[in-house]
């Protein structure tokens, strides 16, 4: 089993910024992949940003220029820094993490932290 603890979150004025911070911990030989997760009240939970153990990001168009994900292998740690914030930032925040399966091989098993809120005021 793996566990994932995120941390940083907060209320903060629209334009200010908040760091989140995800470490994982538990049985895992690598990880593939770590990233970001929201859920806005009464919505769907969309992809924030991802990087791989390469160090290759990916952002969804609403972030981009404003967040920055980055990662640090040796301590199975993932931040996310969030800059120029909205109130539509505001939601849930949740780390994953992709880590290779022990029972099958070439196939990856996603873990989920429990979420830290960011909440955004106008």
């Amino acid at each position: 089993q793996v566990q994932l603890v995120e941390s940083g979150g907060g209320l903060v004025q629209a334009g200010g910024s908040l760091r989140l911070s995800c470490v994982a911990s538990g049985s895992m030989t690598s990880i593939v992949a770590m990233g970001w997760y929201r859920q806005p009240p009464g919505k769907q939970r969309e992809l924030v940003a991802s990087i791989t153990g390469a160090g290759i990001s990916n952002y969804a168009e609403s972030v981009r220029g404003r967040f920055t994900i980055s990662g640090d292998n040796a301590n199975n740690m993932v931040y996310l820094q969030m800059n120029s914030l909205k109130p539509e930032d505001t939601a849930g925040y949740y780390c994953f993490a992709d880590v290779p399966s022990s029972q099958a091989k070439d196939v990856c098993v996603r873990y989920w932290g429990k979420g830290t809120q960011v909440t955004v005021s106008s």
